[in-house]
């Protein structure tokens, strides 16, 4: 069985075309190589800094994180700052000679960041061939990225298993719309396979849901594994880094998983978030709150879901 690791490429973005060949690009670029048996994938946020959606999205899709830190400045300091809301304890950090070590570690002190295996720019691939895949049993669960139309073959959905395994012929139903939909086809990097398991990256030909039906961070798995929700309550922690007040009846965006939705504020204490249309959540994951249009810190807070 073909075994799978993801990376999120942070930072100096460009060094994962040293790692993989170049596959889709959108505001999220994937590569990916085939090493024996396991299929490598790494995943950089090409859409962030200009937008802050896309990090949180890069992140939510690795297991392991390769923070290549290349200027300190407040987007550094937003990676940083995302990486330690979502608990990303696992991973590699490095640095171009002209930054100053010891502000680098200043910026890091107190964060998940601080864990990770430092190491010269030269060495990240060997520190890469040390790590494991991570895999967690349970019910068959993928979570969304992209969706097109392919002719001849109809609705071609590209994600990540995220829990169990998928397997061709699988009756599942996709989230938050409630679709049933059968898994026609699945391909691992471009080959055909009859099963993949978490954390398998997949393409999947479905039936029964066409592509304005499937949204990034949908999820694909089965029925009553997931909640559906229009209203959440958290265990909030606002960043020490957001300096404005925020109120009931507040707009914000709110990012589970891969999914960002519009949502606002309906009690600050505790701290309740109604959305304007159904998300998909689990007790237990983490909410991240932002404020895209703020000049300076776009991360507002996190918590876990009640």
């Amino acid at each position: 069985m073909v075994k799978s690791i993801n990376f999120v490429v942070l930072g100096k973005q460009d060094i994962a075309s040293e790692f993989g060949k170049k596959g889709t690009e959108t505001d999220l670029t994937l590569f990916d190589r085939k090493e024996s048996d396991i299929i490598k994938t790494w995943v950089a946020p090409s859409g962030f800094p200009d937008k802050i959606q896309p990090l949180f999205q890069a992140i939510n899709l690795a297991e392991y994180v390769i923070l290549y830190v290349d200027k300190l400045d407040k987007f550094t300091g937003e990676q940083i700052i995302a990486l330690d809301s979502l608990k990303k304890e696992k991973g590699i950090l490095s640095h171009t000679f002209d930054v100053d070590e010891s502000k680098l570690d200043a910026m890091i002190k107190g964060t998940v960041v601080e864990k990770y295996a430092k190491v010269e720019q030269e060495k990240i691939k060997e520190e890469m061939d040390k790590l494991e895949p991570i895999s967690t049993d349970g019910s068959s669960e993928m979570v969304i990225d992209h969706c097109f139309d392919v002719k001849g073959v109809g609705t071609v959905i590209l994600g990540k298993v995220t829990n169990g395994n998928v397997k061709q012929y699988d009756n599942l139903k996709l989230y938050p719309a409630g679709i049933d939909v059968l898994i026609k086809s699945i391909q691992m990097h471009d080959d055909p396979v009859e099963e993949s398991i978490c954390p398998a990256r997949v393409g999947l030909a479905v039936k029964g849901a066409k592509p304005d039906e499937v949204g990034r961070g949908d999820v694909i798995c089965e029925e009553g594994v997931v909640d559906i929700k229009t209203e959440i309550e958290i265990d909030f922690k606002k960043s020490p880094f957001y300096k404005s007040e925020i109120a009931e009846n507040q707009g914000c965006l709110v990012n589970i998983g891969l999914q960002i939705k519009a949502a606002k504020f309906t009690s600050i204490s505790p701290l309740r978030l109604t959305f304007e249309k159904p998300i998909v959540c689990k007790s237990g994951q983490i909410a991240i709150i932002l404020k895209p249009e703020s000049p300076t810190i776009r991360i507002l807070g996190s918590g876990q879901i009640k």
